[in-house]
């Protein structure tokens, strides 16, 4: 059974759109693949659930149906952090809880690619005298990171300094994918060089300015490097 960990330099650097080709990429390999959001921060109510966009996206490129409380354990309305979203809503994130909603898709799945929430060191409790936050949650699982850098400016400083918290911890960096998010940066390959030679991991990918590029589209460039992970 193959699992990743997708995380992220920031939030919006395009995680789900690598989570997404991912599992297209996985699907021509495995016949049962499944994402997971542990937690989903901004969600609208349909049929009486909260339901985030990023699951939808991931249910889409999923050959797995599962419970919803199994894929995306954690879903709040407020589009913020998710230690504050969970506050709001009078709720707290469990990590024992997420680590067993993992490892349950586990006993279905062939691939599981789980989606981080904003960056790797992204809140997710503060109170009672506690704190953890998504970098507790993957060293819970204890799964390889793949790490989506948001190539804008700022990124060299984001990337390595992600880079050295997971590493820090023991976990290990399989893979990272260059998602470039600003059109009008400059300098876009010089900063992509660089990040090649001093990420400790390959590149699995370079996504190019692209809205319109659909999962199948950019799974076609993680194919090769699949075996990476």
């Amino acid at each position: 059974m193959t699992a990743v960990f997708v995380t992220g330099t920031d939030t919006g650097v395009g995680k789900t759109r690598v989570s997404a080709a991912l599992l297209t990429a996985f699907r021509q390999k495995h016949a049962k693949c499944v994402g997971m959001k542990p937690v989903a921060a901004g969600c609208d109510e349909v049929d009486g659930q909260w339901l985030n966009e990023d699951v939808v996206v991931l249910r889409a490129a999923s050959s797995l149906v599962v419970p919803l409380a199994l894929d995306n354990p954690y879903a709040f309305p407020m589009p913020v952090s998710p230690h504050l979203a969970a506050r709001r809503a009078g709720a707290r994130i469990d990590l024992s809880h997420l680590e067993a909603s993992f490892h349950a898709l586990r006993q279905h799945a062939d691939v599981v690619v789980v989606e981080g929430a904003g960056g790797f060191m992204v809140p997710l409790h503060d109170g009672d005298g506690e704190w953890c936050t998504s970098a507790d949650l993957a060293m819970r699982l204890r799964i390889p990171l793949v790490l989506v850098v948001g190539v804008r400016l700022g990124c060299l400083n984001h990337a390595l300094l992600t880079q050295e918290a997971i590493l820090s911890r023991g976990l290990r960096l399989a893979g990272w994918v260059a998602n470039v998010v600003d059109p009008d940066m400059q300098e876009v390959q010089a900063n992509i060089d660089t990040l090649q030679r001093r990420l400790q991991a390959p590149m699995l990918a370079q996504f190019k300015w692209d809205p319109t590029a659909d999962a199948a589209h950019l799974a076609q460039s993680l194919l090769p490097t699949l075996s990476y992970l």
